[in-house]
């Protein structure tokens, strides 16, 4: 069974750094594209970043280089890293997995950064 646990999220102020967790169990994440997903209070989730199973990584245009996506293989882990929080940064970030052969969607249960002064 599929099974995505994110970690990290805190309650800072606007310029820190957050650093999120997601371990993936029961699966291989070699063989995922793995995502992280934000959702803001009233907003739609959106995408922030990605890895592909090739190892490219992607980040949505908002991130302006404060936010960096990597993975561990051998821990079946990904992290985001974010730099420079603002107070728009304030969401919960899910974690998901996508499995290259089925195209099936997984999603962790989320973790919530707040940014405030």
């Amino acid at each position: 069974q599929v099974q995505l646990v994110e970690s990290g999220g805190d309650l800072v102020q606007p310029g820190e750094s957050l650093k999120l967790t997601c371990a993936g169990y029961g699966f291989d994440s070699s063989t995922y594209v793995m995502g992280w997903y934000r959702q803001a209070p009233g907003k739609q989730r959106e995408y922030v970043a990605e890895i592909t199973i090739g190892g490219t990584i992607h980040h949505a245009e908002f991130v302006e280089g404060r936010f960096t996506m990597s993975k561990d293989n051998a821990k079946n882990t990904v992290y985001l890293q974010m730099n420079n929080l603002k107070i728009e940064d304030t969401a919960v970030y899910y974690c998901n997995a996508v499995a290259r052969k089925t195209g099936w969607i997984y999603w962790g249960q989320g973790t919530q950064v707040t940014v405030s002064s």
